[in-house]
């Protein structure tokens, strides 16, 4: 998926919010700033908005010094998200399609995310979580929600790759994984976090919190992009990403990085900006569940 000119003023958003958070001043948030805005016109709009947002946090990083601004936020976030996973479990084994209301879940969890907006009541969105299932499975466009393609994968599939996206958001993809492995205890699933702190991104210390070794073999991507750009991920990873069977993949930036990738691959999103849900022809809010290759179908009938 290629940048937009209207994610700009995002990455200056992003940038500001960060530095403030990182506790800059007013002097270090302009340089901040100017640095952003000598570099951004250099920038291919034709590369992924996460390729852009990578640079973007780097010069927030260097001007204030802080390397995980986010870091007690990750933190808040994976222990409310684990408080409420006993409940979580409860309402998997209460339905009458467990995978269904896994997958669910694993997509509602995707709201956690400040790379979209510092403004994020946790608690609340939480609560929300799980109420109503038809929320997520109820009156949206079926165009949006391949979950008959999904759960056929995910039974024929041996050896899954599951790319996470945010602290506290890994508990419910925590809840779906222990669904697949409880149809198939010989399925792999391989569960790839971020490298380097990024935004509120997963990483390897998150993906333990969440209690994620003990239903996946946990690992990095070794990339410190808000998403998956494959060229910046390592040598194991892409391997790892070759060769697996069935990739599901969480979060925009996700999706922003791989949406054009040939491999089966079936995106779990939340859409949060105009950009994106533009892109994919949905309303903001949505939840989605597409696969990639019938999106490639789609555009080849359209076209």
């Amino acid at each position: 998926m290629k940048t937009s000119l209207d994610c700009i003023p995002c990455f200056f958003r992003q940038a500001i919010e960060t530095a403030r958070i990182s506790g800059a001043g007013s002097v270090v948030q302009r340089r901040v700033l100017h640095e952003l805005a000598e570099k951004l016109p250099a920038f291919s709009l034709k590369v992924p908005p996460p390729e852009i947002a990578r640079t973007v946090y780097g010069i927030v990083k260097r001007a204030t010094r802080i390397a995980d601004p986010y870091l007690q936020m990750k933190k808040e976030s994976n222990a409310r998200a684990l408080s409420m996973y006993p409940a979580l479990q409860r309402s998997v084994s209460a339905s009458d399609d467990p995978l269904r209301r896994a997958v669910g879940l694993a997509i509602s969890g995707n709201i956690i995310d400040y790379g979209v907006t510092n403004a994020l009541d946790i608690r609340k969105e939480l609560h929300v979580i799980l109420h109503p299932e038809q929320r997520f499975f109820g009156k949206g466009k079926t165009t949006f929600m391949h979950y008959r393609d999904f759960a056929a994968m995910v039974k024929n599939a041996s050896n899954i790759l599951y790319l996470g996206d945010n602290a506290g958001e890994t508990v419910f993809d925590r809840i779906l994984i222990e669904e697949i492995m409880r149809s198939d205890p010989n399925k792999k699933i391989i569960y790839a976090v971020r490298g380097f702190p990024i935004i509120n991104d997963a990483l390897i210390e998150d993906a333990y919190q969440s209690g994620l070794h003990r239903v996946a073999t946990v690992i990095s991507s070794g990339s410190d992009a808000p998403g998956t750009i494959l060229p910046l991920c390592s040598k194991d990873f892409r391997r790892i990403y070759r060769t697996a069977d069935m990739i599901i993949s969480k979060g925009q930036g996700n999706f922003e990085t791989l949406s054009d990738q040939k491999k089966p691959i079936f995106f779990m999103l939340r859409a949060k900006c105009a950009v994106v849900s533009e892109h994919i022809g949905c309303r903001i809010g949505d939840v989605l569940l597409l696969s990639n290759r019938r999106i490639n179908q789609m555009k080849k009938a359209a076209s």
